[in-house]
């Protein structure tokens, strides 16, 4: 499986850790209410799609930038890769 690096261009799969879910980058308020339920569907509960999914890939044997991948789980087509910083970056000014 191909990599489209949004710096880098195409990397073959191997350079890269997958790292799971990319809703990892939502982590929970640990001083909100509740913070001890949040914790724990943010660590233990995970989807587990048939289709698209956004994951977390980090690339150890390069830049070691993290991405976040849009793949086809079925047909492991990937759809978009984007840097993960710019998807922090672009949840935090929505929120």
């Amino acid at each position: 499986m191909i990599i489209n690096h949004p710096l880098l261009g195409p990397c073959d799969a191997q350079e890269f850790t997958y790292l799971g879910d990319a809703s990892l980058i939502d982590r929970p308020d640990g001083m909100a209410d509740g913070a001890d339920a949040a914790f724990h569907d943010y660590l233990y509960l995970r989807d587990n799609p048939a289709g698209l999914h956004r994951e977390l890939w980090f690339h150890e044997q390069g830049d070691r930038s993290w991405l976040v991948v849009t793949r086809d789980t079925v047909t492991h087509d990937i759809t978009s890769v984007e840097l993960a910083r710019d998807v922090a970056r672009a949840k935090g000014r929505s929120a």
